[in-house]
């Protein structure tokens, strides 16, 4: 019979991994969460923009269709970020990844192996919501496009502000570690659901190059001026990282105290750890 020093000793040792190796074990949290994250809300957003009795350009005619929109990426994003955090950071955009590149959050070499995998993941998601939701309302009319009115260097702007914001929101609630960085996935997802109330109707509320670019593959459409739901979100991600980084700079924590104490009372040394 074995003693228990011996059955101590016969555990199998934890298993640690390599740097490669925990990139690519990112990378297959990102392919997959990007997938669930696009999947439901491409899916979802062609059942409402079928429904709607009277629909404009990705569903503008009406504020309950616009409503109903901005609801599906924002949970979509909520659920699915709280799920792959632990895994990948749960990021599903590489405006949102080049923003914490950009910030010092995350290693170039760790964007290198999300970013690509993000792109394909986009259009596989678009690829099978064409596939089982086809026909004449297919997978085009979720495109990312800009409303009649709306010109290219406004689509532009719009794309910037409402990507800076929640990149801001990322970085503010997920990168810096805080007693509520568990919930930052709700505070993101209704980042982006507020994005996407402004701008569903003007541009379509893209805040993210491969939310467009997987619909547009897929749908095998792509407008002129497809280039600025590249370049608005990825000016808006280094807005929100310029600004990140100097907030940090200069000590944001001095300048407002207390608002991470669990008692706002008792200085931070004197609470436990």
């Amino acid at each position: 019979m074995k003693s228990r020093g011996d059955r101590v000793q016969s555990q199998p040792k934890p298993r640690h991994i390599g740097p490669i190796e925990g990139h690519l074990i990112a990378a297959s949290g990102e392919f997959v969460g990007t997938f669930f994250f696009l999947w439901m809300a491409y899916s979802a957003q062609l059942m409402v923009l079928n429904q709607a009795p009277s629909t404009a350009i990705v569903g503008g005619a009406s504020s309950h269709t616009v409503v109903y929109i901005s609801l599906i990426y924002g949970l979509s994003l909520l659920v699915n970020a709280w799920a792959f955090y632990r895994i990948s950071g749960g990021l599903f955009n590489p405006a949102v990844t080049l923003g914490l590149s950009f910030s010092g959050q995350l290693p170039w070499l760790r964007t290198a192996f999300l970013v690509p995998v993000q792109i394909i993941s986009s259009m596989c998601a678009g690829g099978l919501v064409s596939a089982m939701f086809g026909g004449p309302n297919g997978i085009a009319t979720v495109n990312t496009i800009l409303a009649p009115h709306t010109s290219i260097a406004q689509g532009l702007f719009i794309e910037m502000f409402m990507t800076a914001q929640l990149v801001f929101v990322v970085l503010m609630l997920a990168a810096e570690k805080s007693k509520d960085t568990f919930i930052a996935p709700i505070g993101i997802g209704l980042a982006l659901f507020v994005s996407e109330l402004t701008g569903v109707y003007f541009t379509g509320g893209s805040l993210n190059p491969a939310r467009s670019f997987g619909c547009a593959v897929a749908g095998r459409s792509f407008p002129g001026y497809h280039w600025i739901y590249w370049l608005g979100p990825v000016m808006g991600a280094a807005i929100a990282s310029l600004y990140y980084r100097f907030v940090k700079w200069a000590h944001y924590e001095e300048a407002n105290p207390g608002q991470d104490h669990i008692n706002p009372h008792t200085p931070p040394e004197e609470e436990e750890v």
